[in-house]
């Protein structure tokens, strides 16, 4: 495949559905890690608990035939994940990295572990037979010209991970308790004085936050794919995480930078096709996403040093203000 025809393609429906497709389980961790990172204590463990999202998912739903079951018992490790490094952080005072590492490291053992003693096999669960969520066909858009090839058929999880972002908006700008979390990250003190128990806030922001991150893991494997495989993750977590700070900390900036890295991501699957080393390609999303993270800080840094000279000038006037007033 030539070049011409690879850049063709970035512009066709079915490259812009697989935008949509793989953006998808990186919006699941990005908003998690946005609520757990606005009350003070970002979710380190993120790219563990996908994992073991994805492998719960799967087994649960190849040894029950239900995928509605599947998926409660994988959000159910998600959140028990997560209240475990919330364990080790709040309430044991353990470094927040240590204690994230600690979990992930739990996450991919335990997972390849299980995995061999269920189905006997270390790299995958291909032999087992497990069920993958519906897709959607919206009703009137399918049957729009490349609208419907680009929005609609996909799994139900997408249109899940986009409803994801208006949800937090609304949780976290929109409800009390969102505004508990806000006030416990950035004034724990002051949180406190109102009244607001800071540990129990941190703990259920973890907690909910695990239950975006499983949700991301079982995309993965009940819809991305049919199976679960070692290190399914495959960094997302990591990049979810760099897609909350890349996004401000604001659900729709978040939404915008996972769907970059979806991009980039996409991007590296065309040019996977050119006589490129298959290395250099699947670089590209992580290269992508320390580009992003450096234009980011050096944007905020720039922000931080105009915010300071107006702040001194306007303390200079005010000060040169009250010595004419004082002649």
């Amino acid at each position: 495949m030539s070049l011409e025809t690879v850049i063709r393609s970035i512009f066709s429906t079915l490259f812009l559905a697989s935008v949509i497709r793989i953006s998808t389980p990186i919006i699941f961790p990005a908003m998690g890690g946005l609520i757990a990172v606005v009350t003070g204590v970002p979710n380190m463990a993120l790219e563990g608990i996908m994992n073991v999202g994805a492998f719960v998912g799967v087994m649960v739903s190849a040894y029950t035939g239900n995928v509605w079951l599947a998926i409660l018992a994988g959000i159910v490790a998600g959140v028990l994940m997560a209240l475990l490094l919330g364990l080790f952080h709040i309430y044991f005072k353990t470094n927040l990295f240590i204690g994230g590492l600690a979990v992930n490291l739990m996450a991919s053992g335990g997972t390849v572990f299980l995995l061999y003693i269920m189905t006997g096999d270390k790299g995958n669960s291909a032999s087992v037979k497990s069920l993958s969520v519906p897709n959607w066909d919206i009703p009137l858009i399918k049957d729009i010209p490349f609208l419907g090839d680009v929005i609609s058929g996909h799994p139900v999880f997408t249109y899940l991970a986009f409803l994801s972002v208006i949800l937090v908006y609304i949780f976290l700008y929109r409800t009390r308790f969102g505004t508990h979390l806000r006030a416990v990250g950035e004034n724990p003190e002051a949180a406190t004085t109102l009244g607001i128990d800071v540990k129990k806030s941190r703990m259920i922001a973890l907690a909910i936050s695990g239950v975006f991150a499983a949700l991301g893991g079982m995309n993965l494997s009940m819809a991305y794919l049919q199976f679960f495989q070692k290190e399914m993750a495959a960094g997302r977590g990591w990049i979810g995480i760099a897609a909350v700070h890349l996004g401000a900390r604001k659900p729709l900036g978040v939404l915008l930078a996972s769907i970059l890295f979806g991009f980039a991501d996409a991007v590296s699957n065309q040019l996977g096709s050119l006589n490129i080393p298959s290395q250099l390609v699947q670089t590209i999303p992580y290269v992508t996403t320390v580009v992003a993270l450096a234009v980011f800080a050096i944007q905020q840094r720039q922000a931080s040093l105009e915010r300071m000279k107006r702040y001194q000038k306007e303390h200079m006037e005010a000060i040169s203000a009250h010595a004419s007033k004082a002649e």
